[in-house]
């Protein structure tokens, strides 16, 4: 069972843009060449076509803790965050935003070495604490 541990908003940020032409040649690609495809968080987290069983209950878990959660595209990211910090962050990674920083919680490097979904919500778990 997690329990709170930190305080600060989970932010989760994948190696994509938001607009609709790159989500179209996202999924192309995760479909056609999974193996290359840049965003290990949403090759992590999500199938071909929905957020995976696993991973779904398990940031269902994290809200239900009163975890603040957000999961944002690089250029949502890089728009909302440029002014207030002024890092030079690689994608994906997942930060923890307290009220003066960004923390990194797991790396681009980390998330790039992961396998499956049990072992991203291993590291999640362990950078929370629990």
């Amino acid at each position: 069972m997690l329990q709170k541990s930190i305080s600060g908003k989970i932010l989760f940020i994948y190696n994509a843009n938001s607009d609709a032409g790159s989500r179209l040649l996202d999924f192309a690609h995760k479909i056609m060449s999974p193996a290359t495809y840049d965003c290990q968080l949403c090759s992590l987290t999500f199938g071909k076509f929905a957020e995976k069983k696993q991973w779904k209950v398990f940031r269902k878990s994290l809200l239900a803790n009163g975890y603040e959660l957000s999961f944002l595209h690089k250029d949502e990211f890089q728009k909302s965050y440029k002014s207030k910090f002024g890092h030079a962050f690689t994608f994906p990674i997942i930060l923890l935003e307290t009220e003066y920083d960004l923390e990194v919680m797991v790396t681009t490097a980390q998330l790039n070495g992961l396998e499956n979904v049990e072992e991203l919500i291993a590291v999640v778990e362990a950078s929370l604490g629990s």
